[in-house]
């Protein structure tokens, strides 16, 4: 995807920190339009197709973390949520409200522009496959379709969430370490945030009717890992 062609919608009240990122990313050659509200975010989304949205999460009326889940009951559309700096609480109610990443205030413009080509990487990223298909019990992924069904029902999962329960299905039946997975499915520059990585193993876990006590799919080891079962 080439940044000249990217849309970036950014989502802030603050007059001052909207303009900013405004001109980080136009300055990085990405088209950007700014909004100060989640409601006109999501009057935008209509007629926009943003490529990614950074969001703020403190804002008056609808907040971040509502726009987010509204978002997401139609759309994948890559999320980065933008919090105060050293805010564990949001930034954990941001991942689990269905966002891909986050960066906090204050922030230079290196790593907000690395930020959003890491998100977008990841978006892009070839997802070809020997087999065209994965099958667990009743779990099967389609992955020329980049469609998850369980039974008969049709699972819709953030680009996120799908990169991790592909990873997953391609290593099924090996143990993978928290590390592995925060390398091979956010990057290497995410090393040690295994918080994202829990926040979504949950949220992949309750979108498949998984349980963590009782796990059909995904399995913990504690302070080992994560594996997939295989069928059979």
């Amino acid at each position: 995807m080439s940044a000249k062609k990217t849309l970036v919608m950014v989502v802030d009240d603050d007059v001052r920190i909207r303009r900013m990122i405004h001109r980080m990313l136009e300055i990085e050659e990405y088209r950007v339009i700014s909004v100060a509200s989640g409601e006109e975010a999501l009057d935008l989304l209509d007629t926009n197709e943003p490529d990614i949205i950074l969001l703020d999460i403190m804002m008056p009326g609808m907040d971040g973390i509502a726009v987010c889940q509204h978002i997401r009951q139609s759309s994948g559309v890559p999320i980065i949520m933008v919090t105060a700096k050293d805010d564990d609480a949001a930034k954990v109610r941001g991942l689990d409200s269905g966002a891909d990443d986050y960066v906090t205030k204050p922030f230079s413009t290196n790593e907000l522009v690395a930020r959003v080509r890491t998100v977008l990487r990841r978006q892009t990223a070839d997802q070809e496959h020997t087999d065209p298909k994965f099958v667990s019990g009743k779990l099967t992924i389609d992955f020329l379709r980049r469609r998850v069904t369980v039974g008969e029902t049709e699972v819709n999962l953030t680009a996120t969430e799908y990169r991790l329960l592909v990873y997953l299905a391609r290593n099924a039946g090996r143990l993978l370490t928290p590390d592995q997975l925060l390398e091979k499915v956010w990057g290497e520059e995410y090393a040690g945030e295994t918080h994202i990585l829990q926040v979504n193993i949950a949220r992949l876990r309750q979108r498949l009717g998984d349980s963590a006590t009782n796990p059909r799919y995904i399995r913990t080891r504690p302070g080992i890992g994560y594996m997939m079962v295989p069928d059979g």
